[in-house]
């Protein structure tokens, strides 16, 4: 799990993990989502990756593109 570095200062994300074609998201509310290229799709679960690492838009670009395409609530 990586800390998200929240460059905005106002992001419901507090933290990350990411494998070759999926990503976990933690949220300040507790809740931890899995999002994989299967149920999100790749191009998606990329762009996630790459908002994840850059600590900015993640929680933004989840809410307006994959809100509901999680495999699983952890």
């Amino acid at each position: 799990m990586q800390p998200y570095r929240h460059l905005d200062s106002h992001s419901g994300v507090t933290a990350y993990e990411l494998g070759a074609d999926w990503i976990r998201v933690w949220f300040v509310n507790g809740a931890d989502y899995r999002y994989s290229a299967a149920r999100a799709g790749a191009e998606h679960v990329r762009n996630m990756q790459i908002l994840a690492q850059a600590g900015e838009g993640l929680a933004t670009y989840i809410s307006k593109f994959v809100h509901d395409d999680y495999d699983r609530e952890a």
